[in-house]
């Protein structure tokens, strides 16, 4: 009997994006799936938020969330589906991710990089079949997350799935690293195929595919990325691992607050006022430290 998917999709309702999603899911040969629209246009719950709200409407045992920008090979959940059975730790899978040309890699697996941020392999090279093995991976693109629900159930803080703390940005790599922690997998499929337009719904129109995001996001965007990377290493980082990384970590810091006082001194304002955030991961980090337990 094949396991129901659900399919949850958030949009914003800028250009064709949602049109192209739906009718890409549509033509799915998996047959057993459910499609979950969250609509931000009018009200904007966030990315994380919006997940939230559609992952407890769901009923799927797999939970595919996915960026309205983004299509989707029409065997993509029958591959990534396999994945799963692999191994029963493995909670997170992820296809072959590329750009809409269809020849520039956009994922093809998260990682956690030595600077503590999301590490994209393969992110903006040509695919030329260099990522075609299946293996085990650190975690999932964002855009197109597919999830095992007993893990999402599994790792959940309070009510939240993803952290609506986050609003957008770094919330795949601390479920990735959460449920890592708690002894999850994540596993890559690379005959799993989807197309991204990267940026497509948060940057201006000229930076979307283009690298250095900071560029072409607005104030609170750029805010996000900062205040999120350090409530996920707040939550999920060993004291001894934060210690081994320190150098990279510092190094990383020097380049994100050079950029932030030459360009974005107004965040800096903005960083202060949204520290209870902070406060915030700390108790989250005990949280997960008593439900490990």
């Amino acid at each position: 009997m094949p396991k129901l998917v659900s399919i949850i999709i958030v949009t914003k309702g800028i250009k064709d994006y949602l049109k192209s999603c739906l009718e890409s899911v549509k033509m799915q040969t998996h047959s057993e799936f459910e499609t979950i629209v969250i609509d931000n246009s009018k009200v904007n719950l966030f990315y994380c938020a919006a997940l939230n709200k559609g992952i407890k409407q769901s009923r799927g045992d797999f939970i595919l969330c996915l960026n309205d920008d983004v299509t989707l090979d029409r065997k993509f959940v029958e591959k990534a589906l396999k994945g799963f059975y692999i191994d029963e730790r493995i909670g997170m899978v992820s296809g072959k991710i590329l750009r809409q040309d269809r020849i520039t890699l956009d994922s093809t697996g998260l990682f956690l990089s030595p600077w503590r941020t999301a590490k994209e392999r393969g992110y903006g090279v040509k695919d030329i079949g260099q990522f075609e093995k299946e293996e085990y991976i650190f975690g999932v693109n964002g855009a197109v997350a597919f999830y095992r629900r007993e893990m999402l159930e599994s790792i959940k803080l309070d009510s939240d799935y993803f952290d609506s703390d986050y609003h957008i940005f770094y919330e795949d790599l601390d479920i990735a690293w959460r449920a890592q922690n708690a002894g999850w997998k994540g596993y890559y499929v690379p005959l799993a195929i989807a197309y991204h337009a990267r940026g497509g719904t948060v940057r201006v129109e000229n930076g979307i595919g283009k690298s250095y995001a900071r560029k072409y996001l607005n104030d609170d965007l750029n805010l996000d990325l900062i205040k999120n990377r350090y409530l996920t290493i707040i939550k999920n980082d060993s004291f001894l691992g934060f210690l081994v990384h320190m150098p990279f970590i510092f190094c990383y810091e020097l380049l994100v607050w050079a950029y932030v006082l030459l360009y974005r001194p107004q965040l800096i304002k903005n960083f202060i006022l949204n520290i209870r955030y902070l406060k915030s991961a700390l108790d989250e980090r005990r949280l997960i430290k008593f439900s490990r337990r």
